[in-house]
């Protein structure tokens, strides 16, 4: 008995005839990137799709994206915005400002769970890219380090000009979209695949996916779900057809304190690493910019509250939640309509 994630619809699109699969990959981010891609046979006549000419523009399309966002990058536009003076407007790219744009309207819904602009917290716990936890004389902050931080940021809001593509610096504000930029990323993966004709894939950046079509033989692309241990139920396969997954958890990048996990992910609401128990949070969603965001924000809300907004939003998420010396899972009610076993 095994338990598959199907999507809500398929696709009636057969699969690419005469198709061959090619796989591309590099490095974006500080993490990989991969793409399967199923390449139809060419009609007499047609212009050959060259395999240099795809991995060198899907290369393409996340270096924009770190020029961008990247907050490890000096010269990166979000580096810009991050140095720009208090009280002045900042002209962004267009998929840096959507991408801003989408964070903010998930800070907003999620009660601040999930903040772009909480990024001087993530650099303060040693999670960015200087001062890091795991480099020597690190000292994590105080309990009064934190409430200095937040309350000399109190009250500086970021603002958007939505007509004019303009964010405003009202001084000092961090920005920080390590919760979607790699989401996004895999978005303009396959936006660029689409844009030349090709609508059957499996793209991959840093573990976050999205599928679209059939593989030659017929299948969705089958990927299994990230877990940080084995569960009791069994592993649970998603055919990517159509659909993204992201998964947000505390096993993967975190310190000890006194005997206490820091894990990377902060809630900006305190200031503080999350101490809710949650190993892992996964999103199924249409778009992986909207999976990795909202896996962020319900990892941060914990089990209850995560749960509970993710009936409000009919977000298809799975929890895992640290139970003795085990994992107990939480499934949405979206999650568990396309839950099947075989």
């Amino acid at each position: 008995m095994r338990r598959v994630l199907l999507p809500p619809t398929i696709s009636a699109e057969p699969p690419p005839a005469a198709a061959q699969v090619l796989d591309f990959g590099g490095a974006t981010m500080g993490t990989t990137w991969s793409a399967r891609v199923a390449l139809p046979g060419r009609a007499a006549g047609a212009p050959p799709l060259r395999a240099a000419d795809l991995q060198a523009g899907l290369q393409r399309e996340l270096d924009q994206v770190v020029a961008e966002m990247s907050h490890w990058e000096p010269g990166s536009d979000l580096g810009r915005f991050n140095r720009a003076g208090a009280c002045t407007w900042q002209a962004l790219p267009d998929g840096f400002f959507d991408v801003l744009q989408y964070a903010m309207g998930v800070a907003r819904d999620s009660g601040g769970a999930c903040d772009p602009c909480a990024g001087a917290l993530v650099n303060l716990w040693g999670f960015g890219p200087s001062g890091r936890h795991d480099q020597p004389g690190f000292v994590p902050p105080s309990a009064r380090d934190v409430a200095t931080l937040r309350a000399g940021m109190a009250g500086r809001l970021v603002e958007l000009d939505i007509p004019r593509k303009r964010a405003f610096q009202p001084g000092g504000v961090q920005l920080d979209l390590s919760a979607v930029a790699k989401g996004y990323g895999v978005d303009r993966l396959a936006q660029y695949l689409e844009g030349q004709g090709l609508q059957h894939y499996l793209v991959e950046v840093g573990g976050e996916l999205r599928g679209a079509g059939f593989k030659p033989d017929g299948q969705p692309w089958w990927v299994a779900l990230e877990d940080p241990a084995a569960m009791p139920g069994g592993a649970i396969a998603v055919a990517l057809h159509g659909l993204a997954v992201a998964t947000s958890g505390d096993y993967r990048k975190y310190f000890m304190q006194d005997a206490t996990r820091r894990p990377h992910t902060i809630d900006p609401r305190s200031g503080m690493p999350i101490t809710n128990a949650l190993a892992a949070v996964t999103v199924v969603h249409e778009r992986a910019m909207a999976a990795d965001a909202w896996s962020t924000a319900l990892t941060v809300l914990g089990p209850q509250d995560g749960l509970a907004l993710a009936e409000r939003k009919g977000l298809a998420a799975r929890f895992l939640l640290r139970q003795g010396e085990g994992l107990r899972e939480i499934l949405s009610s979206r999650f568990q309509k396309m839950l099947e076993e075989e």
